[in-house]
């Protein structure tokens, strides 16, 4: 055994950030927790997690929740089947488990959403158990702490970084470890500029040594990122404006949004035929709203919101026409919800 956990835990005694979720007695919050965690930063999760303990104390109360109402408290923190599998979770822990989170990583893995860096991380920190954890932080410390030059996001690699991640595992201890590092790669260890001469295991560091800790880990190349167009309509009636619902599995799925459809010309001249191939409504457009651009995981894109008249509508049963004072209630993506905060009641019809 080397010298890290020792010195490493030795670090985390004095220096353990203080989080809301640590040291709850609760396994359910250290889950609830480890998946808002997923590929977000810990300042953006915080007022997360205490609206949903507040809203959804138990594993009963998540199970009992409806789809809209859990998406509606996650609006805004992004990766949004993150919270139906979580939903989806919590109805089989209440129907087969009792309410009570398994112990065992097999049976963790089994649920919707938990994968093995999940299951290990709630078996170590929620039930004691002496598991490995391993996410892009803890590759990056790994990386650096061995000076390892095979590329971290590959199969190789993942299977490299698993075994320095069990090798190192204190007996006992495993749950503050893992925490130890998180807090390590998060406060000294970081992606640019890793503040090395204050780190505890800057003796062990092998990548430091040699001064190739910037240069850990080393990743493959990424392929660059595809910008689509968009049009959305904005259709509005009597006090309602039209929204559709998402399809429950994919991107943003369960969400509801203006209708819309991706474009390669011109944006308002192609609307009108892109809406009726996309969703087989019928519209004009009668002035532009907005162009509003985001940046997801593995596309950019922008939309070019109109506001439009209906010609005809749609027979598709994923449309709802929805009070305008009602949208807040109904969850959106970033894109959609920018748009519905250009509306207000003045600017809609009475016709």
């Amino acid at each position: 055994m080397s010298k890290i956990p020792t010195k490493l835990l030795r670090w985390y005694k004095l220096n353990a950030r203080t989080l809301p979720w640590r040291g709850h007695a609760d396994p359910y919050a250290v889950w609830v927790s480890e998946i808002m965690l997923q590929q977000t930063r810990v300042d953006t999760v915080i007022p997360y997690f205490e609206k949903w303990m507040t809203r959804f104390p138990t594993v009963e109360s998540l199970a009992q929740a409806s789809e809209q109402d859990v998406l509606n408290l996650w609006e805004g923190l992004g990766y949004y089947s993150r919270a139906r599998n979580l939903h989806k979770a919590a109805r089989l822990v209440a129907e087969k488990f009792d309410g009570q989170l398994p112990h065992t990583v097999d049976a963790l893995r089994m649920l919707p959403g938990i994968g093995r860096y999940t299951a290990g991380a709630i078996a170590s920190m929620a039930f004691g158990l002496d598991e490995p954890v391993l996410d892009g932080n803890l590759r990056r410390v790994y990386a650096r702490l061995f000076n390892i030059d095979s590329p971290a996001d590959s199969p190789q690699g993942e299977k490299l970084f698993w075994s320095i991640a069990s090798e190192n595992l204190p007996k006992g201890k495993a749950g503050d470890y893992n925490q130890a590092l998180m807090d390590l790669g998060a406060t000294i260890c970081t992606p640019q500029n890793p503040r090395c001469l204050i780190c505890p295991l800057m003796g062990e560091c092998a990548a430091q040594k040699l001064g190739l800790q910037e240069l850990r880990p080393v990743l493959k190349a990424k392929a660059s990122v595809p910008q689509y167009v968009q049009v959305a309509a904005v259709i509005e009636r009597r006090g309602r404006v039209l929204l559709a619902k998402r399809p429950s599995r994919g991107l943003l799925g369960g969400l509801w949004e203006f209708p819309n459809a991706r474009v390669t010309g011109d944006p308002a001249r192609m609307l009108k035929k892109a809406i009726r191939g996309a969703t087989r409504l019928t519209v004009r457009a009668e002035a532009e709203l907005g162009v509003i651009q985001h940046a997801y995981t593995h596309f950019k894109i922008t939309v070019h919101a109109y506001r439009c008249e209906l010609l005809e509508m749609s027979p598709d049963k994923n449309l709802k026409w929805i009070r305008l004072g009602e949208l807040e209630d109904y969850p959106m993506g970033k894109i959609d919800r920018q748009i519905a905060r250009k509306l207000s009641p003045s600017s809609l019809r009475a016709g």
